[in-house]
């Protein structure tokens, strides 16, 4: 499955600007040139692998590079066509022009639970829950007025605001599919979420009202599509009914699967004209390559994803589902690392948290539970040793509170462990134990100095992705669960649903997985959690 899809390369510009020019890189949605220095660990987020459906990275500077005058009065004109040219999302007459158009069976006044919706709505009352076609989010809502503010993102050296504008989701009046015709299929893959069997419910209720009779689960991620021994289960309000009560996925996980055009073969074979894909860069790399390939074979196919990581790592969205779960759940393994740091002579409470690429977690649950004395995340460098070191600090905490309690995200400190090279089989490095690393450094560090310590390591990992997802995630779950099914509805295929700046939006997948979305150092978010924890710069 390494060649399923062709590399994702980020885009560079080469930008006239003060008699010199910058390279910048572009951020996806965000603008095309951030005006503050990034941290070397920021950068080389930017260069992360990804699962086996693509193993693309960033590009190098100078590739791909597009040159903006700024002198140009009409420059921002510009900027803002090549924006929408890259963030328009694909449509079925795109490939099929004579698509036909019909009303949508999806209205939720005056129908009857009993009703059928075959040739479409049969009231002639106009309804007004339908989203125009030409709705639009604004991506940004901050206009900076200086590159030296936290977290500024700037074009020029006046911070000129650009509008940047996004799909709005939902209902739309005129549908591209015949809900009697439609074998609608859905499938999670990766690793387990708070919320999976949250949304697999809202998108099975959502195509029911639709009028969709056919719907199936394919077991354990893409492998379903290959293996034999696996069937599809047919799924149904009746189904699903319950199965948020409970964590894991109905369906089943997995990492890796079959190429593309298996996927592809079997999807014609079993008459599947929607797939809904639960995962992360990876699962959405291999959705789109399937898209393409759908639309290389002239298939009239819907593919849409619903971006599944609890480490909240998913470009330009507000958040994923799973994340408020995991920062919840994280409060109980931090509160007892402090109590068993506060309860013993010299006692040091040591926590790891998900978070590969992306210190999300940490932080949030850093900051929430006001109990953590060092955050340490893969986005922030540190030094464990040495005068300005993470374990003379910790000395420090010792002899002036008696006791510590430390987070770390498991993608923290790499550098200082020994590099093998394994990856899972989704393609991803498997990352060395920081967790324990630190704990056994701290040991040692100690009993150097002479100082006797109580150390507690907890990694509560997978009991935190089993859980059941709580309130918030469980609306958002909802939500994402149904724009999905209006997505497709609506034609639109290869793209993703997510919130922004509290509204849901439609996005093209290729904008999204680009790269993981990391904790950016000089954000607001990040100097609050060093207010709250009163850590130094450990370098």
């Amino acid at each position: 499955m390494d060649t399923l899809s062709p590399p994702i390369i980020t885009s560079t510009l080469s930008i006239p600007y003060s008699n010199s020019s910058v390279l910048v890189r572009s951020h996806g949605l965000s603008s095309l040139i951030l005006r503050k220095p990034r941290s070397p660990a920021a950068n080389l987020s930017l260069i992360s692998s990804r699962s086996s459906f693509t193993r693309a990275s960033a590009v190098e500077h100078g590739k791909s590079s597009v040159s903006i005058d700024l002198s140009d009065p009409n420059w921002k004109r510009k900027y803002e066509r090549e924006f929408e040219e890259r963030f328009s999302i694909p449509h079925i007459t795109d490939v099929f022009p004579d698509a036909e158009a019909i009303r949508s069976t999806f209205c939720l006044k005056m129908r009857s639970p009993t009703e059928e919706f075959v040739g479409g709505y049969p009231s002639d009352e106009e309804w007004h829950g339908y989203i125009n076609n030409n709705d639009r989010v604004l991506l940004k809502v901050i206009s900076y007025s200086s590159p030296t503010s936290a977290g500024a993102e700037c074009i020029d050296s006046d911070c000129s605001w650009v509008e940047q504008w996004i799909h709005r989701a939902g209902p739309r009046e005129k549908i591209y599919f015949r809900p009697e015709q439609v074998k609608a299929a859905i499938i999670t893959c990766g690793g387990l979420c708070p919320g999976l069997n949250d949304v697999i419910r809202h998108i099975v209720i959502t195509l029911e009202i639709y009028g969709v009779k056919n719907i199936v689960g394919i077991p354990f991620g893409y492998k379903g599509f290959s293996d034999k021994d696996l069937t599809e289960m047919p799924l149904s309000r009746k189904v699903v009914q319950n199965i948020h009560l409970s964590g894991g996925s109905l369906l089943g996980v997995s990492r890796g699967g079959p190429s593309v055009s298996e996927i592809v073969d079997s999807m014609e074979e079993r008459g599947i004209n929607m797939l809904f894909v639960l995962g992360g860069n990876g699962t959405h790399a291999g959705a789109n390559a399937i898209h393409n390939e759908c639309r290389k074979r002239k298939m009239k196919v819907a593919v849409v994803g619903v971006p599944k990581t609890i480490d909240n790592d998913i470009l330009h969205m507000d958040k994923t589902f799973g994340f408020d779960t995991a920062v919840e759940e994280a409060q109980r393994a931090i509160n007892s690392a402090y109590i068993e740091a506060h309860s013993a002579y010299h006692g040091i409470g040591i926590v790891k948290l998900m978070g590969r690429n992306s210190g999300f977690i940490a932080m949030q649950a850093s900051l929430a539970s006001g109990q953590v004395d060092i955050c340490l995340i893969p986005e922030v460098p540190f030094n464990i040793h040495g005068p300005n070191g993470v374990l003379k600090h910790l000395k420090y905490l010792i002899e002036t509170k008696g006791s510590a309690v430390i987070c770390v995200a498991e993608g923290a400190g790499q550098n200082l462990l020994e590099k093998t090279n394994a990856k899972d089989a989704s393609g991803n490095t498997i990352l060395g134990d920081f967790g324990v690393h630190i704990q056994q450094e701290t040991k040692k560090y100690f009993k150097e100095v002479s100082m006797p310590v109580d150390v507690k390591y907890i990694d509560p990992t997978y009991m935190i992705r089993a859980v059941r997802a709580n309130a918030s995630d469980g609306i958002l779950c909802t939500v994402l669960g149904q724009n999905a099914v209006h997505g497709a509805f609506a034609g639109y295929s290869g793209i993703t649903v997510g919130i922004i700046n509290t509204h849901y939006a439609y996005l093209p997948i290729p904008e999204v997985i680009a790269y993981p979305k990391s904790v950016d150092p000089n954000s607001r978010m990040w100097h609050r959690c060093l207010t709250s924890t009163g850590q130094p710069d450990f370098i």
